[in-house]
């Protein structure tokens, strides 16, 4: 009689195997996420840059057409909404919206008159923290130095 060998199948994964795939594909969504959140700090910075730009010119066409920098009390609203008795205001504003933008945090920039640097104006934003000084991306972005 001839014996029969049975042999048994092996069905699925090991348990060695699934953890093996577990540790892989953690590794790969940290890497994912750690990369996309830089990106989104980076396009945060970008776009406030470019408003800082827009900002910056729109006050330096202000001050071609009315002989003056806006004052402090005015702040940046007078780019949108004309002060009284204000000769020389271009019709519309000088701005494409009828609202200031926000930096990349949401927050809204700051203007100075005559700052520490010398310069006539500033406008800043206080960075992801919101608060003055700071590194990175907490750092104060100026419209001084966005160009």
């Amino acid at each position: 009689m001839k014996e029969r060998i049975t042999r048994k199948v092996r069905r699925g994964f090991t348990m060695v195997e699934l953890m093996a795939v577990l540790i892989i594909l953690g590794l790969l969504a940290a890497v994912v996420v750690q990369n996309f959140v830089g990106q989104t700090d980076k396009a945060r910075v970008t776009t406030t840059k470019a408003n800082l730009r827009l900002l910056h010119m729109a006050v330096n066409q202000f001050k071609m057409d009315t002989g003056r920098f806006p004052a402090e009390e005015e702040g940046l609203m007078v780019l949108i909404e004309a002060p009284e008795e204000i000769a020389g205001y271009q019709p519309g504003g000088y701005l494409e919206s009828t609202e200031l933008p926000f930096d990349g945090w949401g927050n809204e920039f700051i203007f100075e008159l005559y700052p520490e640097s010398g310069k006539p104006f500033v406008i800043k934003s206080l960075g992801a923290d919101g608060e003055e000084g700071g590194e990175d991306y907490d750092a104060d972005l100026l419209s001084t130095d966005a160009y």
